[in-house]
């Protein structure tokens, strides 16, 4: 039986406090349905012993209202192995969540919405690692986290788009195959003199953006500073101000703040951003991830009602995986 959530008795407690932080970026007339949702998943939260990782590119009302934990993957991988809890709901996407049960194996993780996946992910299967090891025999496989745990167990380290330079570094050879995205592989190879063997993946997100369009924000802004994930193309690199994942990004704005700024990632990056320095100008090309945009409080309170759907990965397949995850981890 689902817990019993007195939403009338816990409303006061919230609601008003956390409108105040994020009212830039929600207009006061969705608010009380998002504060229901928000009692109700702090009462669960209780109730279950609970703690809700949020990636960087979730919506406001759960980045900064229902979150305990929030950041990019690699802030999320070391943040998972601290946590206090029974339960873990990742508030991301499937490989998020694998990754999380990878370093949590004792502990019951949740995904919301089954359906949140990754066009990194699905863009490569085990058995294309298998053959990639076959055409380039030892040449180590730096396989980014962006990948399900099957293709994990199939690589010797994982890296994110904050760390890859410095795990392909650490590993102190001149070849490498980096997979599965092609943009991100090609930006690594050019910051480290590394040669890097890329597989054809792509965000679909990051793909997008392309350096006519950086010109235009130029154009149409003036002065504006021009931040872009290394999952962009490298012509959208090359017209930037600067370059690295969405925590680099954040942290660009928080030393620099630039008075006008544009972030080349996912939409609700910036909004969650911006609620931090309201007194900085946003500028929001809107490239939207369908799958983070599964992730809802409605789905979230679901599965700390329900305990659904809960993450497991067959045990062939974890402990390989988690090697190379940890092997990641490491690196400094």
């Amino acid at each position: 039986m689902a817990p019993v959530v007195d939403l009338q008795r816990s409303e006061k407690l919230y609601a008003d406090d956390l409108y105040e932080k994020v009212r830039h970026a929600i207009p006061a007339i969705e608010w009380p349905v998002h504060a229901k949702e928000i009692d109700a998943i702090m009462a669960l939260k209780r109730t279950r012993n609970a703690v809700i990782l949020a990636h960087n590119y979730q919506t406001p009302e759960i980045f900064h209202c229902v979150a305990d934990l929030v950041g990019d993957s690699l802030a999320l991988a070391r943040e998972a192995m601290t946590v206090d809890a029974d339960v873990i709901v990742l508030a991301g996407v499937h490989f998020m969540a694998e990754t999380a049960k990878l370093l949590n194996p004792d502990k019951t993780v949740l995904i919301p919405d089954l359906g949140a996946g990754c066009s990194l992910a699905e863009s490569i299967r085990p058995e294309d690692v298998r053959l990639l090891r076959q055409a380039y025999p030892g040449v180590p496989v730096v396989t980014y986290v962006n990948t399900s745990a099957a293709v994990k167990a199939e690589s010797d380290i994982c890296c994110t788009s904050g760390n890859a330079r410095a795990v392909i570094e650490s590993l102190g050879v001149e070849r490498v195959i980096m997979l599965p995205d092609e943009y991100l592989a090609r930006n690594v190879a050019a910051d480290t003199g590394v040669e890097v063997i890329a597989w054809k993946g792509h965000c679909e997100v990051h793909e997008l953006f392309s350096a006519a369009e950086v010109r235009e924000l130029r154009e149409d802004y003036p002065g504006v500073v021009v931040l872009a994930h290394p999952e962009c193309p490298p012509e959208v690199i090359a017209e930037a101000d600067f370059a690295g994942s969405t925590a680099a990004m954040a942290a660009y704005v928080a030393h620099n703040r630039p008075a006008r700024v544009v972030l080349l990632t996912e939409c609700s990056m910036s909004d969650n951003v911006a609620i931090q320095y309201p007194e900085l100008e946003f500028v929001r090309p809107c490239n939207l991830c369908p799958h983070m945009k599964k992730i809802t409080l409605g789905n979230i309170r679901r599965a700390l009602e329900t305990m659904r759907h809960e993450v497991t990965i067959d045990p062939a397949l974890a402990a390989p995986a988690r090697r190379a995850v940890e092997r990641m981890l490491a690196v400094k």
